[in-house]
């Protein structure tokens, strides 16, 4: 009787995580945008919990793409961001555009960068795939709906050249409330507001000028659920990296990438530790990184003196 009586909400993260969180920081904080004096576009094809089906042979693991570009504007003084974002997660997907700002000035020693930007999603569930172990009216008959919600975030991005980095940030601000489905009342969910705090360190191996050692941090929290990463990089004469990343009761991860020119290629593999690893293989995800600087050829002015004509 009392279960009857009495309703219980299920609470969960709602935004992807990346396990090369270190090359992705646009993603999560507008404060980045035109830190790297230069265009750069990044994309992301994670697959998480390869092999992972429902009773059905359905594939119900999660599967992100992501896609990051920003640019310094100096009319501006700053720099401009661009984030697409589309995650599938058993048979809900939702589709994301955002576009941000972010003012960028000298402070002590480093740069600071200070951003917001609004972003725009299109959630849809597809009903008819769902099914329940009695007959539910508010769903039987339902195809795919879908809805959309408009939200913001913010973010501060601190960094040292060749030193360290510090960055805090925030979305889903708004916390929208988003309503889908045809039934009477029909189902509704709240974005939750989500907090991320990344910060890494760059330095030398003792007695070589080739080898650089990268710890990083990135912490993820929505006040009821908080996600800690922790990874240790060894790069080599910033061509090639490898490394190690390990995301608390989750996964220990693997991590080798490359730089080539203008281009960056990464890839990692994520070991399962919870009781998840008996329904998939792991996860894998990959990195692909582009920049480029635009360089104009200066004009140059020459005056007359008027003595001289």
């Amino acid at each position: 009787m009392l279960l009857v009586i009495f309703a219980f909400k299920a609470k969960g993260q709602q935004e992807p995580h990346f396990t090369q969180y270190m090359f992705n920081i646009m993603s999560y904080n507008p404060g980045y945008a035109g830190a790297r004096d230069a265009i750069c576009a990044t994309g992301f094809v994670r697959q998480q919990w390869a092999g992972f089906e429902d009773a059905d042979g359905n594939k119900v693991a999660p599967e992100t793409i992501s896609i990051a570009a920003d640019a310094p504007l100096e009319i501006l003084r700053g720099g401009v961001s661009l984030n697409i974002l589309q995650d599938q997660l058993g048979f809900e997907q939702s589709t994301g555009l955002k576009l941000g700002y972010a003012y960028r000035f000298l402070l002590g020693y480093g740069e600071m960068g200070i951003g917001a930007r609004i972003g725009f999603t299109d959630y849809s569930l597809d009903f008819s795939k769902l099914e329940t172990i009695d007959s539910d009216p508010l769903i039987e008959g339902q195809g795919s709906e879908g809805t959309m919600a408009i939200d913001f975030g913010f973010g501060a991005y601190y960094e040292v050249p060749n030193s360290f980095y510090l960055g805090f940030s925030s979305s889903r601000i708004s916390q929208a409330t988003l309503e889908i489905g045809k039934g009477d009342p029909a189902s509704k969910f709240n974005f939750k507001r989500h907090y991320f705090i990344n910060a890494g360190y760059r330095f030398l191996v003792p007695g070589t000028t080739e080898y650089e050692v990268l710890p990083s941090i990135f912490i993820n929290t929505d006040a009821v659920k908080t996600q800690y990463n922790f990874s240790g990089l060894l790069r080599y004469k910033e061509k090639f990296w490898g490394g190690l990343s390990y995301r608390f009761q989750d996964a220990i991860s693997v991590i080798l990438g490359m730089e080539l020119k203008d281009f960056r290629l990464g890839y990692s593999y994520d070991l399962t530790t919870s009781k998840l690893a008996t329904a998939g293989s792991g996860s894998h995800e990959i990195m692909l990184q582009y920049c480029f600087k635009l360089e104009f050829e200066k004009i140059k002015n020459s005056y007359r003196n008027t003595r001289h004509l």
